[in-house]
């Protein structure tokens, strides 16, 4: 298992353990974080696991791709540098002890 933290808007941290394979956002959900919906199940169909990531962390987890991108200009909280749909990271032993912040609002 792989150690993730997610730190709300409040900066109330919950820490999950999450599958090496699945993605961040099933972690996510199956451990009740609130503030990631996945309303589309992990499809790219939504932007409701909208994270924000450090430098370092959007370095580990992988490039954004196309698709991905165009979708992070749809996000309900303003986009930064390090957003990312958590919903195409996959969880992995490089993401071990990975911070990331959630949004005011997916939606």
């Amino acid at each position: 298992m792989v150690k993730l933290v997610f730190v709300g808007p409040d900066a109330r941290e919950t820490h999950v353990d999450a599958a090496a394979g699945e993605s961040i956002m099933v972690a996510a959900i199956r451990n009740g974080v609130d503030g990631i919906l996945g309303e589309c199940g992990g499809s790219l169909a939504c932007c409701t696991c909208h994270v924000y990531l450090d430098d370092d962390w959007a370095e580990r987890a992988g490039p954004v791709s196309d698709f991905e991108n165009e979708m992070l200009d749809m996000t309900a909280s303003p986009r930064e540098a390090g957003s990312r749909l958590c919903c195409q990271i996959e969880v992995g032993g490089a993401l071990e002890g990975m911070r990331m912040r959630l949004p005011a609002s997916q939606v």
